[in-house]
């Protein structure tokens, strides 16, 4: 059995013949009503005799227009907007190619063109996502949305900073406001250390998939989990990553209302440091809170207080496992440290130990419940002129060492090293380049090359 698709006007067509076949309509008057000759009828009728009802479809259906543009016609087209007007609209294209290449074709007929071969979309394909609303959750502190906003805070009066905003998803409260230089693991555990000692724990924080919370990485060492991510899990604390901005929107407005209002109340005030604004901020919230801040549906609080075991100092820290050597030695981060030898450290050979570096820039390496007292020597460190000066009999020595030194491309720390703008101090200076200045490593994925219209031309030539 055949399926056949058949037009309105072919049904009618094919309903007329019928009628004429059975003898209840003249072919004159069958004529009249499909507006066609009598010759033409006939052969209709020949066709339908022969070939059934497939006969009166159309033959034209499923081929090419005899008007449209030849395959060599639509591949120069193509081949030029690539080359010139690969960003340009259909509109713009179309005057382009008319003015410079003398090539005139439809506005539509362009439109479906650059459809084809990937240059436009079409309105459909253009409009946004819909994101539909959320309820918000029953009960304070049971869903915490965290974020950090890079912003001028301060405008001119200071450099760009980061404000980190914890805001509550049941009743739109500022539960913790925090000013630092960038958004950072360092940054995150002192602010959420200044909001369990304040609120307690709660159920769950609701981020973005900054790499803080997420190890974007597809290739994760270990189970995967970031430094803050394993501490807020030993704290019992639940991460969820947004997959889009429009997921965590209250945290999101409350951005840009920040910017406005708190920009201008610091202006006002007169703040202008990190730690002005720091102090400013406790008073603000209650101000904001008071304004913006909606009634639980749910009077319960969620947040929940420390366990005896807790301790917000050895879980909120930026903590990795070395093997101690035979000679009580260990490396972290291009640095050498060395144990001082006492029972404990000596019975450590071949164990491995944990290396903490905190947010406050303080640094231990730890075995259980025992702290180890160390040496460290830093390995990119560059010769000096005042140890040159001291030992006089390896001068010349010393001397070709540091012209040495000078010539060779300055050493990096590691690439997985921790963010240390929140941190006042710490062990692992950045290395010092050719011209005085410090090498700082570049943080995120390196930037996707740009190809060039002349590129994509070349390519395509090619392929």
């Amino acid at each position: 059995m055949t399926v056949l698709a058949m037009s309105h006007g072919e049904l009618s067509r094919f309903d007329t013949l019928m009628r004429v076949e059975r003898g209840e309509l003249r072919v004159d008057d069958a004529a009249a009503v499909l507006g066609l000759r009598r010759r033409q009828v006939f052969r209709l009728l020949d066709r339908l005799r022969s070939d059934g009802a497939a006969g009166l479809v159309s033959r034209k259906r499923g081929r090419p227009s005899n008007r449209r543009y030849s395959d060599a016609m639509r591949e120069q087209i193509i081949a030029i907007l690539r080359e010139h007007y690969a960003d340009f609209g259909p509109t713009l294209a179309r005057e382009y190619l008319i003015e410079r290449h003398g090539i005139t074709v439809a506005c539509e007929t362009l439109r479906q063109i650059m459809i084809a071969a990937g240059l436009w979309k079409d309105r459909d394909a253009r409009r946004p996502r819909p994101y539909q609303p959320r309820y918000r959750r029953d009960c304070r502190g049971e869903l915490i949305q965290v974020d950090g906003s890079k912003h001028w805070w301060f405008e001119d009066r200071g450099p760009q900073c980061t404000l980190l905003v914890y805001i509550d998803d049941a009743t739109s409260e500022l539960m913790h406001l925090k000013m630092v230089e960038s958004e950072n693991a360092f940054a995150y555990m002192d602010a959420t250390r200044e909001y369990i000692e304040r609120h307690g724990k709660p159920v769950a924080f609701y981020s973005d998939k900054h790499s803080v919370f997420r190890n974007n990485r597809a290739s994760a060492n270990g189970d995967g989990m970031t430094h803050f991510g394993r501490a807020m899990e030993a704290l019992n604390i639940e991460i969820i990553c947004a997959n889009s901005p429009q997921a965590k929107g209250r945290v999101e407005r409350a951005n840009l209302t920040l910017q406005d209002r708190l920009v201008k109340a610091m202006r006002l005030a007169g703040i202008a440091t990190i730690a002005e604004a720091n102090a400013f901020l406790p008073g603000y919230m209650e101000r904001h809170n008071h304004r913006f801040a909606k009634p639980a549906f749910d009077p319960r609080d969620l947040h929940r207080p420390l366990a005896a075991h807790e301790d917000l100092r050895t879980e909120l820290v930026w903590r990795e496992w070395r093997t101690v050597s035979k000679a009580l030695a260990l490396h972290y981060n291009k640095a050498l440290f060395l144990l001082e030898p006492n029972a404990i450290s000596e019975a450590l050979v071949g164990k491995r130990v944990e290396v903490c570096e905190y947010p406050d820039g303080s640094f231990e390496i730890r075995h259980g419940d025992h702290t180890l007292p160390y040496r460290m020597h830093d390995k990119i460190r560059q010769v000096n002129q005042a140890a040159i000066v001291e030992n006089k009999h390896l001068d010349a020595a010393l001397l070709m060492a540091r012209l040495m030194q000078e010539q060779l491309t300055p050493r990096k720390r590691n690439n997985n090293e921790p963010c240390r703008r929140s941190q006042p101090t710490h062990l692992f200076p950045a290395p010092i380049g050719p011209d005085g200045t410090p090498i700082k490593r570049p943080r995120g994925r390196p930037p996707l090359r740009r190809i060039k219209p002349a590129d994509s031309a070349h390519r395509l030539e090619t392929c």
